[in-house]
This record gives structure tokens, C-alpha cells and sequence, in this order.
């Protein structure tokens, strides 16, 4: 069982969103009064792409354990300044599948929908933070390591210090991929 670290938002478009004490999630649409809600993508670039795409990037969660890593590199980021909605600790993000639930808090339950692809904005916060959080696996795959997308499947406000639980989908699962 993971925890809650942080929860941001911010109402226009931009990178990093500011820190809040709860976020409100709404089924099938997100993070109340963030500028991603909506039944429909509302990422600049997709939008431009087809408007009419549904939205599976809702909510953006980044493991803190990121942070620490690097900070460890020599980076200077903390919650919300990567665009993430939630920041959690104490679970693998990445190594989940596609389906994965995170119930969080009393209410909240998300359903993971795939990575989120680093994208250069990220040279914005500190020059070379977009390759520090791509990787490689021991086969030579790439590894992103910018955090998970997901939908609300059930409202409910989160606050920093709320439980995550997990519930993986029935086999055969799928990793996780850029969405």
C-alpha cells in the first residue's frame, strides 16, 4: 500500500501545476479545475491531432521515488513541477499494467491507461531532465520514467497522507505504454 504525497493542479496550460491541499477527481473527466479535465483529450498537441480522441491522460501521477533519483542526479524538482496531479510513494507506477486500480483516499478509484511520454518542456525546469528520466532496460528498451496516466472511474477528493490501494486487472496483462 502506497500514500499520497502531494496533489496539484492548475487551470491553464502550462508544465508545472500548483500545489494544493485536495484535488476533487470527477468520474470521467479529472481533476476538477485543472486545464486537462474533460471527457476529451485536452493535451495541446493531441487536441490539434483530433479533438475528438477520448481522454485517457485524466489524471497525471508521479512516484516521488522519481524525485529522490533525481535529486540524486543533481536535479532540484519536487511535487506538481513536472505536471503530475498526484504525487505518490511507496508504489512501482511503472511496473503496473494497463487496468491497474488505485483506489486512494475514502471515495477516489483511478484506472491506469499508460505512461506518460517525457516531452521537452521538461529542459524548461532544468536542461537535461528530459533524458534523466528515460532510461534503458536490459534488452536496450526504452524506460520512461515521467510517471502514469489515468482515468476516474469514481470521484472523490485526495489529499497529501491518503492510502493507495492497488487492484491489478485479470491476466493476461499489458504494460503499460505511451498514451
Amino acid at each position: 500500500m502506497g500514500k499520497v504525497v502531494a496533489v496539484s493542479l492548475l487551470s491553464r496550460h502550462r508544465l508545472s501545476k500548483d500545489n494544493a491541499f485536495s484535488i476533487r477527481l470527477l468520474k470521467g473527466l479529472g481533476v476538477e479545475g485543472d486545464a486537462h479535465c474533460g471527457e476529451t483529450v485536452k493535451h495541446r498537441s493531441r487536441v490539434r491531432k483530433d479533438p475528438t480522441t477520448p481522454n485517457l491522460r485524466q489524471v497525471h501521477l508521479i512516484h516521488a521515488e522519481l524525485f529522490d533519483e533525481l535529486t540524486r542526479s543533481g536535479f532540484s524538482v519536487g511535487p506538481g513541477q513536472m505536471g503530475e496531479n498526484i504525487t505518490t510513494r511507496g508504489v512501482d507506477l511503472l511496473a503496473m499494467p494497463v487496468g491497474t486500480m488505485l483506489s486512494i483516499g475514502d471515495d477516489a478509484v483511478l484506472e491506469l491507461t499508460g505512461l506518460r511520454n517525457p516531452c521537452n518542456q521538461l529542459e524548461g525546469l532544468h536542461k537535461g531532465l528530459m533524458a534523466a528520466t528515460l532510461d534503458r532496460d536490459g534488452e536496450g528498451g526504452l524506460v520512461r520514467k515521467a510517471g502514469v496516466m489515468a482515468i476516474v472511474l469514481k470521484g472523490g477528493d485526495i489529499r497529501p497522507g491518503d492510502a493507495i490501494k492497488l487492484a491489478l486487472p485479470p491476466e493476461p496483462h499489458a504494460a503499460l505504454e505511451p498514451v
